[in-house]
């Protein structure tokens, strides 16, 4: 079972793809992601109404789950994603 991180717990990877468009958005996940270990985090910074549609989306297709999403400043939005095992 996959639980949530605490707020104890950090995320093992960082990327920024607010500048990118789909289908970039992505592509530039899949990589950070397949780079990582299994049940590592990716913590992940979007901008856009779809990137931020389908890059949940797909991520959760692909077997990775989707810790969590915040608003953050600026209309970015992070979502937290551990690597499927």
């Amino acid at each position: 079972m996959n639980s949530l991180p605490t707020e104890e717990e950090t995320y093992d990877t960082i990327l920024d793809i607010t500048t990118e468009t789909c289908p970039m958005t992505f592509v530039r996940t899949r990589l950070a992601l397949d780079r990582m270990a299994p049940g590592q985090v990716l913590r992940l910074a979007l901008k856009g109404d779809e990137p931020r549609r389908n890059v949940p989306r797909t991520a959760s297709e692909q077997g990775h789950v989707v810790l969590s999403a915040t608003e953050a400043a600026d209309g970015v939005q992070i979502l937290l994603i551990r690597k499927k095992s």
